[in-house]
């Protein structure tokens, strides 16, 4: 009998051993920064009911890593319904947009949900969701928030931490959500919330607004020009894991201005992507498109023109580690980022 006892004891102290490795392998500080280049599916949803197949041809673009975005918009409580979320680029919304239940998270559930039963914990997270709040009322943070809760399974998480403490490391799950530097996100999202809760989306670093011109060309001018560690200037907290970048940062004008592809924008392009990962913080750039004709609702700011001028700025960035690639080429850049050659090692 006490033989038996001991037997059991010792296979429970295994079976507690091999939990926690299976814990601690989803507890690291990954994915690490330069790790997987993503097909960012820009604006990947209807536009006041226009071009609803966006979200859908995201999902089946076929890229080896995927991020979309959602832009947010609040509708107050009003005519005998609650305010809630709805997915729309434009203010003020019609108060016919879909919710962003219902057009991502019913969309995506099915492929989350075989992720968690599948339990290829290497393969996650395998959707990245960023959220662009277009407005940012208290109200509205604390119902994405509660929202989030609901799916609290699939998210990808970190301990919230006391302010000048390390980064804490992150629990993935197969879902990662992001966030920008919008007014009150970054205490409605984490400050709020006691030291040990589990943050349920990440910010961005703030970028250098404060040292910019206001006139536009000016901007875009001392934007292109300006120093590599003013462009990153600060490293991760265990709430603010990315930055995110205009192309103008990398060439003047942006995509509407730029000329030939050159050794030296490659070489920045390079510098900023660099100091982002050394930082320990991912990157993304937008927005690169090279498209004839806006007849998708694609924003000419963001139009190199022709496909083979933007496709050369696509492989430039996935060569230097770009996170997140954004374009609303979805199928195309998906094609780039599945038969470039592997990175060296």
């Amino acid at each position: 009998m006490r033989s038996r006892v001991i037997t059991t004891c010792l296979a429970t102290c295994a079976a507690l051993v091999v939990l926690d490795r299976i814990e601690a392998q989803r507890l690291v500080a990954w994915p690490a920064p330069g790790a997987r280049v993503h097909l960012h599916a820009h604006n990947a949803y209807p536009d006041r009911g226009r071009w609803a197949d966006r979200l859908d041809r995201a999902l089946a673009a076929g890229a080896p890593h995927l991020a979309i975005e959602q832009d947010l918009v609040w509708v107050p409580a009003g005519n005998g319904r609650p305010g809630r979320s709805v997915v729309a680029h434009d203010t003020p919304p019609t108060g016919d947009e879909p919710t962003l239940e219902d057009h991502f998270f019913a969309r995506v559930a099915p492929r989350l949900d075989a992720a968690l039963r599948e339990r290829r914990e290497d393969t996650w997270p395998v959707l990245v969701l960023h959220l662009d709040f277009k407005t940012n009322e208290p109200e509205h943070h604390r119902h994405v928030w509660d929202l989030l809760g609901r799916h609290e399974a699939w998210l990808t998480t970190a301990e919230r931490t006391p302010a000048g403490s390390a980064p804490s490391p992150l629990r993935v799950g197969p879902l990662l959500v992001l966030t920008e530097d919008g007014e009150g996100q970054e205490w409605n999202f984490h400050l709020v919330h006691p030291v040990g809760a589990a943050l349920r989306l990440f910010g961005t670093v703030p970028p250098p607004a404060r040292v910019l011109p206001a006139d536009e060309r000016a901007r875009e001018a001392a934007l292109a020009a300006l120093p590599i560690d003013q462009l990153v200037p600060a490293g991760p907290t265990s709430y603010r894991r990315w930055i995110n970048h205009p192309w103008t940062v990398v060439e003047q004008g942006g995509a509407p201005g730029a000329g030939p592809w050159t050794d030296a924008d490659a070489a920045r392009l390079r510098a900023i992507v660099s100091r982002a990962h050394q930082m320990g913080l991912w990157v993304r750039f937008y927005g690169l498109n090279g498209h004839s004709s806006p007849g998708q609702g694609w924003s000419a700011g963001y139009n190199f023109g022709t496909l083979d001028a933007v496709r050369l700025r696509w492989r430039a960035a996935a060569d230097a580690g770009v996170d997140f690639v954004a374009t609303d080429q979805y199928e195309a850049l998906a094609e780039v980022l599945r038969t470039r050659p592997p990175a060296p090692h």
